[in-house]
Order: C-alpha cells, then structure tokens, then sequence
C-alpha cells in the first residue's frame, strides 16, 4: 500500500539500489516514487531529507548513513564533502567501473533499442589527478576577499574555495594553482578586473598556460608568468570580446597525442586526461581497420588526431570542425591528404561525403538532425565509428541511424571520480 506523499523537508529511511547517469544514489521512498540522492551507494541504508518534490519522482539529501554498501569507502579528496567536481569519490573504483558500464547498456537498451550485456570499462591509468586542464572560477568579495574554485554540490551559486590539495588534476597544475594563488595579491589585483573571473589552467609539454576569461583593465600578466611555478604563457578574453590575446609567454606551446604534435593556443579541445584518451584513440584507429586508400570523414574533429593519424597511414581524410582555432591546429604541420573545413558538422558535411567510412565525436548533445539524415542517405558510408561522451545522446542516435547495427561497444573511464564516461560504438550498414 502507498502512503501520502512524502513532502520537501521531511526525513524518511531508504535503502539505496543503484547509481543514476548523474550519480546520485537510487533508492525507492515509502510512498512508492523514486529518490534520487547525492554522496550514497547502492546497498546504503540511511536517512535522508527530501529536498524536491515531483510527482513520479524526488530529489533528497543524505542526513544520516545507517549502514554502508559493499562498495562505499571514505572519499579520499579533503574537498569531497561539499564540493560538485566529483560525485563517485565515495564508491570504490572498480565499483565506479561496474556502474559506469551499466549506464551505457541501460541507456543502448532503453533509448536505443539495443539489448547488450553491460561492457567491462577501461580502467584510467590514473584514478586521482589525472586532469591536465581544469577550469577555476573566481570571485571577489567584500573586504578584498577572494573565493576561487569548484561549483558546490547542488547549490551552484556557492563556491568551494581550492588549492592544490584537490586531488582532480595533475600535479603541474596542482603546482600552478598554489603559485597563481599566491602571486595573485591581495583581492586578485595582478588579475584583469572583474567581480567574477573564469580561469583555466592547461598542462602543455613546456609547462602551464593560463587562460583568463573576463574583466578587463590594467593588471600584471609579466609578474605572474615570473612568479608562478612552471607557468608558460597567459592568454586573455576580456569581456565582450570574441578571442583571447596572448599576454605574456611562449604562443607556440604544444602538446603530443599519438605522437602528432598539436598546439592548442588558448582553448582548443583536448582529453582531460591525456593517458586515457590515448586508449581511446587507439581503439578508435584500431576500429577503422585499414586505412591505405580509404576515403574519410572525420566529424567534429577539434585539432585533428584521427585524421592526421589516418593521413599519414594512407587515407585521403576531410575533417569538419567548427572552432577555428582549433582547425588551425590541426591543418598545422599535418599531411596533404588531411584537410580541414570550417563550419558545423550539419551544414559541411554533404561537402565532405562521398566516404567510405565515418568518424562522429560529437559534442554531449549528439548528432544533429541533419547529420543523420546524410549519413542514412548515403549508401557509401558502410562503417560508422561514433566516439560519445553522453550514453543517452549515443543510444537516441543509434535508433535514429536507420539502415546501421551496432557491431561493437567499448567503454573508457576518462573521467574517475564523476559520473562521466566516453563509448566508441561502431555501427555498420546492416545488408
């Protein structure tokens, strides 16, 4: 029998199931609806305090744990207990890898159609700091105080105030954000200024960039660069306009990815974690089989790393990317059989078939409409290698993909520690 329903602010006892693709915990309230509830793992027995209220489902707050599940352990980062960068630190890694496959073959299932047996994911290499770009936000307060850091959990107007003990990135960045920290002065005044700044930090092969977005002013880039450990080079966006300029440092600061040397500039796209996306990378060139005289589409190609891979094996490659700069960095030092056109994926990619095969690594909302319907419409395209960082996103296209079937599944955890995770699925033109 169901009782009434369960009201904002009141405190029942749950037992908790399973992770959501968010990661919450999944526990079931006595009136019959769903819970979703942060910091909890499957098999917890706890008190929690419903803090929304739907009619099929709500959202609830861990007050008190009765009993730990088989897989919880202590979250190792000092900052875990309020800070949002991370939702499964609780959970032990291999039951973080266990819940992450069954998101993805939940999703194939139930959106997609499909029916697989949950994969095993690919372990990161790394399990702690391994981010090797992290974006901070600062705020300046009354007094000349300064708060700069990660969103809190579920209250993403409050800031969690971080140094380098966070256990997220790598330690060069970790080394860069205590030094920016110190040599920042009193109330940021060495920073542009600005209530409220956006400041990115990436590991490149000669050290750390810098990247600061908003507020503008006189300010002190050439102290910094000589104050902070291993930093390299600060770019900057002032507000309002629409590219950053390089301050101070080396503009030639550059990366290694299956050995192709990139350089990103400010804000090209790269994996977070460089170790891991290297797996990645390689399933994927392993998935296209060979590559000798094969025609490419490589879609939503940032700076290129399949592409100018493919290039170099022997196919004729055309790679659609929106951002410029980051189209910039992939025609650099890249073979003549790679090129490069600008624009969305949807409004180029009819002038980049006809293909052979098809590589899509789309952003977390997927394929659009149109690139679906080309990619049905053309016979040619016989293999589809579909890197996603959204399962539910991949499985709404794999259904819409008519005429394709889903040959194989591989997981990558790039992302330990959150609720993230990156599919290669390779669909091929079923007879």
């Amino acid at each position: 029998m169901v009782t009434s329903t369960i009201r904002v602010g009141e405190v029942v006892e749950v037992t908790v199931r399973a992770v959501a693709s968010g990661g919450a915990g999944v526990a079931d309230l006595p009136d019959g609806r769903v819970a979703f509830v942060q910091r909890t793992a499957p098999g917890d027995r706890a008190r929690v305090r419903v803090s929304v209220s739907k009619s099929t489902w709500a959202k609830a707050t861990l007050v008190e744990l009765l009993e730990a599940g088989v897989g919880r352990r202590t979250p190792p980062c000092p900052y875990y207990e309020h800070c949002g960068g991370c939702t499964l630190e609780h959970l032990e890694y291999s039951e973080q890898l266990r819940w992450k496959g069954r998101m993805v073959a939940d999703a194939l299932g139930r959106i997609g159609g499909v029916a697989i047996e949950a994969p095993v994911v690919e372990p990161s290499p790394r399990e702690l700091r391994y981010r090797n770009r992290v974006t901070f936000t600062l705020r300046r307060l009354k007094g000349g105080r300064v708060l700069a850091g990660f969103h809190e959990l579920d209250e993403p107007d409050r800031l969690v105030d971080l140094t380098g003990a966070c256990l997220l990135f790598e330690e060069a960045i970790a080394q860069a954000w205590d030094g920016l920290r110190a040599a920042w002065g009193e109330g940021a005044e060495r920073l542009p200024e600005g209530p409220r700044l956006r400041l990115t930090l990436r590991s490149v092969t000669e050290g750390v960039v810098l990247l600061i977005d908003g507020g503008n002013g006189t300010w002190t880039p050439d102290v910094l660069l000589g104050s902070v450990p291993g930093l390299v080079a600060i770019w900057h966006q002032e507000s309002g306009a629409n590219t950053p300029i390089l301050m101070a440092g080396d503009p030639r600061a550059h990366e290694l990815w299956l050995g192709e040397a990139i350089r990103p500039g400010a804000r090209a796209f790269l994996q977070v974690n460089k170790e891991a996306a290297e797996r990645l990378h390689a399933a994927v060139i392993a998935a296209v089989g060979s590559a000798d005289g094969r025609t490419v589409v490589d879609g939503y190609c940032g700076v290129g790393v399949y592409g100018r891979t493919l290039a170099r094996a022997g196919a004729s490659v055309t790679g659609i990317e929106l951002d410029r700069e980051a189209a910039a960095a992939a025609r650099e030092g890249a073979p003549s059989t790679f090129r490069v056109i600008e624009g969305t994926v949807e409004g180029r990619i009819r002038d980049a078939l006809p293909a052979d095969l098809v590589i899509m690594n789309p952003p977390r909302t997927g394929l659009h409409e149109d690139v679906v319907r080309a990619l049905v419409a053309d016979p040619g395209v016989t293999r589809l290698v579909y890197v996603s960082c959204d399962p539910a996103t991949l499985a709404r296209d794999v259904k819409r993909l008519e005429g394709y079937r889903v040959a194989s599944v591989q997981v990558f955890d790039l992302f330990p520690q959150t609720a993230h995770v990156e599919t290669l699925a390779v669909l091929e033109r079923a007879p």
